[in-house]
């Protein structure tokens, strides 16, 4: 039992672990971009920009609805700031949480966008396959893509997923919910049999999957009830705070080690006298 545990601790924590690593290099990078591009474009006014809409509402600040039961009306407009003309093949929507992909639809709407101009084009999207993939709040990009598939240009915003809870994104959240359970059970049952390693790093250590995997849950949880998107700003703090207490209180767990087994030959036999005289 403790080894499949540890093992479930062990694989939880390599698989949050590489997804913490580029949550937080999303947003090194996007601080990186934020700051510096974006003055750059500006000053040199060669880019191609988008703007899109769902159902009318404009992609930005506010959330997007994407109801699987009915077909959404998708309105993109691509200005060609550059002095060449670009062509646009496909039409991107898609939906990513935890640097996962967990829905993305590829719709083929041909057009050119002479230099120095702008292009507007509308268009119905089927989702009602989106119900089985994804639900609650996630972060949405709206691409478009020339002819060898390279995104030219893109905005994001919120998508509000009216999906299912047995969605793609549901059952994976259910499963990081188990595997962080089977994590913190591991971590118990060692203290409670009194198996816990003498060193406090080790001890430490042992606790940390747990702690990762409860910042986890938080994340998907708070996306499922559509509280707040999961974006590498909040995803990050969320992980490292839960993962930092959980190792603190593996670290400041007391020394529970099982004593050490009496050798029986190295035992003394000590005998009574029996009434009378008889040893």
């Amino acid at each position: 039992m403790r080894r499949i545990m540890g093992g479930v601790g062990l694989l939880l924590g390599c698989g949050i672990f590489s997804g913490i690593f580029r949550g937080i290099s999303s947003v090194v990078l996007g601080v990186v971009v934020g700051g510096i591009l974006p003055a750059t474009a500006h000053a040199a006014g060669d880019e191609v920009t988008l703007t899109a809409s769902v159902d009318g509402r404009p992609a930005g600040p506010d959330d997007l609805v994407l109801d699987p039961s009915g077909s959404a009306k998708i309105a993109i407009t691509v200005h060609n700031g550059t002095d060449t003309v670009r062509h646009v093949k496909t039409v991107r929507l898609s939906g990513t949480a935890l640097a996962l992909t967990f829905f993305s639809y590829d719709t083929t709407v041909p057009f050119d966008v002479p230099a120095k101009q702008s292009v507007t084009k509308a268009f119905f999207l089927d989702l009602g396959q989106l119900g089985t993939q994804a639900t609650g709040l996630l972060p949405t990009d709206i691409e478009v893509l020339d002819v060898e598939r390279q995104v030219i240009a893109s905005i994001g915003a919120t998508g509000d997923v009216r999906g299912s809870m047995w969605s793609v994104y549901g059952v994976f959240g259910l499963a990081v919910f188990f595997l962080t359970a089977l994590a913190w059970a591991g971590a118990l049952w060692a203290l409670a049999r009194r198996r816990l390693p003498a060193n406090r790093w080790q001890r430490a250590m042992q606790f940390l999957p747990a702690g990762v995997g409860t910042g986890l849950v938080a994340v998907i949880s708070l996306s499922v009830l559509r509280v707040m998107a999961p974006s590498p700003a909040a995803e990050v703090p969320f992980i490292l705070g839960a993962a930092a207490a959980a190792f603190l209180l593996g670290y400041l767990t007391p020394n529970a080690a099982e004593p050490p087994p009496v050798d029986p030959e190295t035992t003394q036999r000590i005998t009574r006298p029996l009434p009378g005289g008889a040893a």
